[in-house]
């Protein structure tokens, strides 16, 4: 059976283990490439931030870029890995048309992070479960170039562009055992490289993408033979990929064929992978120090200097989230799942005091959330400041307004109809009712008028009294206090 081939039969997995590991290729976010000068914005035409070293004319020398090893540095902290005092750039030698110089420039023997884990959490709800995903290594190296196969009748067109870009590539351990696991891995390792400002996490321009090494073996049996998927570049392509490699590996292995060791590309298309080339090992790239590079030497010194310009890192804000504030764990984890959604939230709670943390986070979680997702914005584009979320809290928080009414000076604040809370309240007059004499009135006119509903809720119905609720606060337009009115109405309706 061809790799192209459909998997049309699901074979019993509980026969079978499932081992995964991963190799992300994350850019750096350095204005210039690894060994030259050059610029490395998206988007260029063509060739024209190939610089000489990029395109490897003769004489040329390449020299590191310093901000590149920061990166690599601060990779290494974030994941509690060991940082190299010396290590090694080597030639890898393999012959492609976007590679000019005939290898690539990166780190073999002795890369710059060794070690160092990534924690995970797979699962919803009360069925989540937390995982270490061992890191083996991260070593830094350079970004070829990229082959364009369109309009160029029936030729194949080269941009050097990318060609030296800084790449810090990322490798896992075989820890994971299944799709989902892989996806939970990569998610936390983009979200994880993004916080610290490394890597700006855009799949879709290719700075952040995803090789998958599968294979399966019985249960206890030594690892099967692995088969790289290569540029999975969403997380959905990665779990897709990953699944039916799965289970087209079960199914020759089932039928009697052996699994050869090979790269497969992923069809978005089909849903399918299919064989490239036989696979390399490391072996097959010739790997020898590149002659024209220095060791590259990181003091303690400097280790200690990248250290104290850390953010504080996901884990360790969930852990004070959950501490300082009594948020549960998953609010902490959702909360903690995008930089800047933790500090929007921090924020929040520095402006109006940490009384409020609970109701923030319910409103980031629930109100603002759901609004960007409608409007597909991300948080960086939100509309409204923290020192506006806090103001509003504190209303809802003292009773000057509801819950209910509080949603429509949230609508007010996102469309820009007052500088905070309070202008927008006494503009609208929204203050909540808190009269109990008021409340009493508008009570007793609701009961008067609805005597088939007060009949239904003595025959035993409850949701007759939700009516009645709901009529009152109709009749206040809203801004009647809940909880005076449903006192209320319990102690007029009691027998």
């Amino acid at each position: 059976m061809p790799a192209t081939a459909l998997v049309d039969e699901k074979r019993n997995m509980s026969h079978w283990e499932v081992v995964l590991g991963l190799e992300t290729h994350a850019q750096l976010q350095t204005k210039s490439k690894i060994f030259s000068g050059a610029a490395t914005a998206f988007g260029a035409a063509p060739n024209v931030q190939a610089c000489a070293v990029d395109i490897a004319l003769p004489g040329v020398l390449p020299v590191l870029n310093r901000e590149a090893v920061v990166c690599a540095i601060k990779f290494g902290l974030a994941v509690g890995g060991g940082i190299a005092g010396r290590s090694v750039f080597a030639r890898k030698n393999y012959f492609y048309p976007d590679l000019p110089k005939g290898y690539q420039i990166s780190q073999y023997e002795i890369p710059v992070v060794s070690g160092g884990a990534v924690p995970i959490r797979v699962g919803q709800g009360d069925d989540v479960r937390e995982k270490l995903v061992r890191l083996t290594r991260a070593h830094l190296e350079e970004d070829a170039g990229k082959s364009l196969h369109e309009d160029f009748h029936g030729k194949t067109g080269i941009d050097l562009n990318r060609a030296g870009t800084p790449l810090l590539e990322i490798v896992t351990e075989p820890d994971m055992r299944s799709s989902a696991e892989a996806v939970a891995y990569a998610k936390a390792l983009h979200a994880l490289v993004r916080w610290i400002g490394i890597c700006d996490g855009n799949m879709q321009e290719g700075s952040f993408r995803c090789d998958a090494n599968v294979s399966v073996r019985r249960p206890g049996a030594p690892l099967g033979t692995r088969r790289e998927i290569k540029n999975l570049n969403s997380f959905r392509f990665l779990q897709q990929a990953i699944e039916f490699e799965i289970q087209w590996q079960i199914n020759e292995l089932e039928e009697g064929r052996a699994i050869r060791q090979a790269t497969v590309l992923f069809d978005p298309q089909t849903g399918e992978t299919r064989a490239m080339r036989s696979k390399e090992d490391a072996h097959d790239y010739r790997y020898f120090p590149d002659p024209d590079l220095l060791p590259l030497e990181i003091s303690s010194d400097w280790v200690a200097q990248v250290e104290a310009g850390m953010p504080e890192l996901p884990a360790a804000l969930r852990e004070r989230l959950q501490r300082e504030f009594g948020l549960s764990a998953y609010d902490a984890g959702t909360l903690t799942a995008q930089r800047e959604i933790a500090t929007f939230f921090l924020d929040t709670v520095g402006a109006g005091g940490g009384e409020l943390a609970k109701a923030a986070a319910n409103w980031l979680m629930g109100e603002v959330s759901a609004r960007l997702n409608r409007e597909e914005r991300d948080i960086s584009q939100v509309p409204i400041s923290p020192r506006q979320l806090a103001g509003l809290l504190g209303r809802v928080a003292d009773g000057t307004i509801s819950n209910a009414i509080g949603r429509k000076v949230f609508d007010a604040l996102w469309n820009g109809e007052g500088a905070d809370a309070d202008a927008i309240i006494e503009k609208q007059g929204l203050r909540q009712i808190t009269d109990s004499g008021a409340i009493e009135a508008l009570v007793d006119e609701v009961l008067a008028a609805n005597r088939k509903s007060v009949e239904e809720f003595r025959a035993g119905k409850d949701k007759a009294f939700n009516a009645l609720v709901g009529q009152v606060m109709k009749a206040a337009k809203g801004k009647a206090d809940p909880q005076q009115v449903n006192e209320l109405l319990k102690r007029k309706l009691a027998p």
